[in-house]
Formats: structure tokens, C-alpha cells, sequence
């Protein structure tokens, strides 16, 4: 009988022939090894799109508001991160979550909240 071996430890795998590790934590092992390098650039991604909602929410103080870029960029906006784009009148307006900005020129942006 040919004894399958875990890929994770090397111990033998028991039960199931179609069991690929030898227990849980050896498949979780392996999983969280797999996707470690997704899921660090996905957390790196998520919080700055976190803080940069997070500055549009504080600058919007009803449905909407009208900032510089210096002021955005002083909070640690990030421009180059959305979540969508919809098709304004003038110019695109970028969302982060239910947040967005549209370029009114070079250094004026009209924030909007999204209503539900």
C-alpha cells in the first residue's frame, strides 16, 4: 500500500483518497502561505481606500462641498484609488464607497455623498 505523504509536513495522510493534507492546520498552513502576498497587497489597498473615505467623509458636511487639493493631499489623499467612476456632466466623478470627488479644475474638487 502506497502511503500518501502531506505536502505540508511530510507526515502520512490518512482517511479520504482524495484528502490532500494530513490535518487542518497543515492545510491552512499551506493556504495562508499560498495567498500571503494577495492578501498583503489587498489589506495595503483597502486601508488606503479606508482613509481616503474617510477624509471625503469629514470634508463633506451635508451632500456636498467644494475643497482645494492641497487640503485633500494634506490629509494623505490618495487620487490614484476609487472603488468606482460615474459619468458626470464636466468631468468623471471618482467614489470611494459612497464618497466622490470631480475635478472642477486644477486645484478645485466638488465633493458629493451618494444618497441612498
Amino acid at each position: 500500500m502506497d502511503l500518501r505523504k502531506c505536502p505540508e509536513c511530510g507526515r502520512p495522510i490518512l482517511g479520504r483518497l482524495d484528502k490532500k493534507f494530513c490535518s487542518d492546520h497543515c492545510r491552512h498552513t499551506a493556504n495562508n502561505r499560498k495567498n500571503h502576498y494577495t492578501n498583503n497587497y489587498m489589506r495595503h489597498i483597502n486601508v488606503i481606500l479606508r482613509r481616503n473615505r474617510n477624509v471625503l467623509s469629514e470634508l463633506v458636511p451635508a451632500q456636498s462641498a467644494k475643497v482645494s487639493r492641497t487640503k485633500l493631499q494634506e490629509r494623505g489623499f490618495k487620487f490614484e484609488f476609487c472603488t468606482s467612476v460615474e459619468k458626470g456632466k464636466k468631468s468623471p466623478i471618482f467614489f470611494c464607497y459612497e464618497y466622490g470627488y470631480q475635478e472642477l479644475d486644477k486645484d478645485l474638487f466638488h465633493l458629493v455623498k451618494k444618497l441612498e
